[in-house]
């Protein structure tokens, strides 16, 4: 698609939501909350849905969660011009209440032609709803229980071809200071994925991988994904030796040394 023809899509897309009377949210909202950011963004934030102070001025993470999640950026080097933000629910929440499941259903086609249009490279979810729809939309196998999914913050997934960041929501540290360092640790690996690998070009997994001896995922998910997370980088990033048939996870597969 060209960029002029997404750029128009993405225009259309938001006056719809503007006007969107799909639940029966819109009427106690101010302002339906289409996304924003860049066009061309590697990473998709996906949150749940907009409090007061986006609902009244019309604009995303502009109240106390978005002061935390500029702080989180800043920490991982990133900037908001960088990314693309937009919510699972497009309107506020009457007292911050949970989204019923008809007003998730209403606007998931909206939050769909978003990933369609933005195509990014990772969907990040910030929150629990966030990440139990997308999990259900790629087709990830969600842990039985809620709490169990606090386990997956800050694991990168591949379903669909599709990569997935849950990371838990800025809000989140308003309540709790306990979580800054696992958070901010986190949200670190959203510049990690800006980029592939420095050393992929010269790697052993990237011959494999061409000669199919190797599974995609493991390219996807650290040569082109979480690639802090890799021994091998790590190993090559000091200098200490390791065997071609290392894999990423410093798991050694024999089968890959003839």
């Amino acid at each position: 698609m060209l960029v002029s023809d997404r750029m128009e899509k993405l225009e259309d897309l938001k006056q719809k939501i503007r006007g969107c009377k799909k639940c029966r949210l819109w009427e106690t909202r101010i302002n339906a909350l289409p996304g924003e950011g860049n066009y061309d963004a590697r990473v998709m934030m996906v949150a749940q849905a907009p409090g007061e102070n986006e609902d009244r001025d019309g604009r995303m993470f502009i109240g106390p969660s978005g002061k935390q999640l500029d702080e989180l950026l800043q920490e991982a080097d990133v900037s908001r011009q960088e990314i693309y933000v937009t919510n699972l629910v497009k309107c506020m929440l009457p007292k911050y209440r949970k989204p019923k499941q008809d007003e998730i259903q209403a606007c998931a086609q909206h939050l769909d032609e978003e990933i369609r249009l933005i195509n990014p490279f990772v969907i990040v979810t910030l929150g629990y709803y966030a990440k139990r729809h997308i999990f259900d939309k790629y087709h990830i196998q969600p842990p039985n229980a809620k709490q169990e999914f606090s386990k997956k913050y800050g694991t990168l997934l591949l379903a669909d071809n599709r990569k997935i960041l849950p990371l838990r929501h800025p809000a989140a540290l308003l309540y709790n200071d306990s979580l800054k360092e696992e958070m901010t640790e986190n949200y670190r690996k959203l510049k990690t994925l800006m980029a592939e690998c420095k050393w992929f070009s010269c790697c052993p997994m990237k011959r494999f991988y061409e000669e199919g001896r190797i599974h995609k995922r493991w390219i996807e998910l650290y040569c082109k994904g979480d690639w802090k997370s890799c021994v091998r980088y790590h190993m090559e990033e000091k200098g200490e030796p390791h065997p071609d048939w290392m894999l990423p996870d410093g798991s050694l597969n024999e089968s890959l040394t003839g």
